[in-house]
């Protein structure tokens, strides 16, 4: 170990051949902390070209390192690469997202300064096409995210979950590594364990990186929506949740189900739907009037259709989770292919 670089980067990945060599000579030419660093990548047995373009870039450059992940969940890919890494801090990246030349070394530092057990910047969203840009905005409104403060760039303190995370080795030594059951939430779940065992998570606008969001309200909707189901399985796990906020998506979505199907029978809760859902329309609306005006009219039509996809996902998918793991009692959960987050 002592002979390793000091960092270690692990990016799991799986058929990411349209963007893992852009992002691996992105992470290569980072400024490097004191004592260096190498990358490894846990490839999912992509069969795109993925492997072959790490394998080619890890030639030229001897930092790059490709490991195997045969189970292809995101959780056993970072588990592959931490097992796999020689640094005595680790740092997560993920292959759909840009960033800041002094990364690693801002990473590095704020570990240093804080004396923190994870640490990373804002998770700040930035988009390409016309529908990401208009998901980039809605992503940083607090009426999206129930005011997490993980979304606010500007945020400096403390946390109860940070994006992707910089931790020293022996963390996953006192608390172990990423629990590989959860396809989903896997980050949050880690984070819960790490402060119920008195661990701090700091979180600081000097480690600038950016999102890209997904590219359709389908893809919107769907990655919410197992955002939802899975926090299901977090809280079963550890009997309560992390905070309020993760709770009322699935209650709104609980209670338009309630009234919906009790609606054609009695008429005060079809006066209670129309009521819901015309408060929703307004807080909706005037939502997406507030994140246009701060980037731009052109994507006010499109923006109460992404809040919904936020809300409505995280909602109906929370609902199926508890449908899956409380009522049905599975253990294993659904979508086990490795996807983005």
């Amino acid at each position: 170990m002592s002979n390793g670089p000091e960092v270690s980067v692990v990016i799991p990945c799986r058929n990411e051949a349209a963007c893992i060599e852009t992002c691996l000579s992105s992470v290569l030419a980072l400024q490097p902390p004191r004592g260096g660093f190498e990358v490894v990548v846990a490839d999912g047995m992509s069969d795109d070209g993925t492997r072959a373009i790490i394998e080619r870039l890890a030639a030229r450059d001897d930092r790059l390192r490709l490991v195997d992940s045969p189970k292809r969940s995101t959780p056993k890919g970072l588990n592959a690469g931490i097992r796999n890494a020689r640094g005595k801090i680790i740092v997560r990246m993920d292959a759909h997202t840009e960033y800041a030349p002094d990364y690693l070394r801002k990473c590095v530092e704020t570990l240093a300064e804080t004396g923190a057990d994870n640490v990373g910047g804002p998770w700040v969203a930035r988009g390409k096409s016309y529908m990401q840009k208009a998901i980039a905005l809605a992503f940083r409104s607090p009426f999206a995210v129930g005011g997490a403060r993980s979304h606010r760039a500007e945020y400096v303190g403390s946390v109860d979950s940070v994006y992707l995370g910089c931790w020293r080795r022996d963390v996953f030594d006192r608390i172990g590594c990423f629990d590989e059951e959860l396809v989903r939430n896997q980050d949050d779940e880690h984070n819960l364990r790490l402060l119920r065992a008195g661990g701090t998570i700091w979180q600081s606008p000097a480690i600038i990186s950016w999102y890209t969001p997904r590219a359709s309200l389908r893809d919107l909707f769907l990655q919410y929506w197992q955002y939802g189901y899975w926090k299901v399985r977090v809280i079963q796990k550890h009997g309560t949740p992390a905070s309020l906020r993760h709770l009322i998506p699935g209650a709104f979505a609980a209670t338009l189900i309630l009234l919906a199907i009790a609606a054609p029978f009695w008429t005060p809760c079809r006066l209670g739907l129309a009521g819901l859902a015309l408060i929703y329309l307004a807080s909706v609306l005037g939502a997406a009037a507030q994140s246009a005006r701060e980037g731009g009219w052109a994507y006010f039509a499109v923006l109460p259709a992404v809040f919904g996809c936020f809300h409505l996902g995280y909602g109906f998918g929370f609902l199926f989770g508890i449908w899956d793991f409380i009522v049905w009692r599975r253990r294993s959960g659904r979508f086990v292919a490795l996807t983005r987050r």
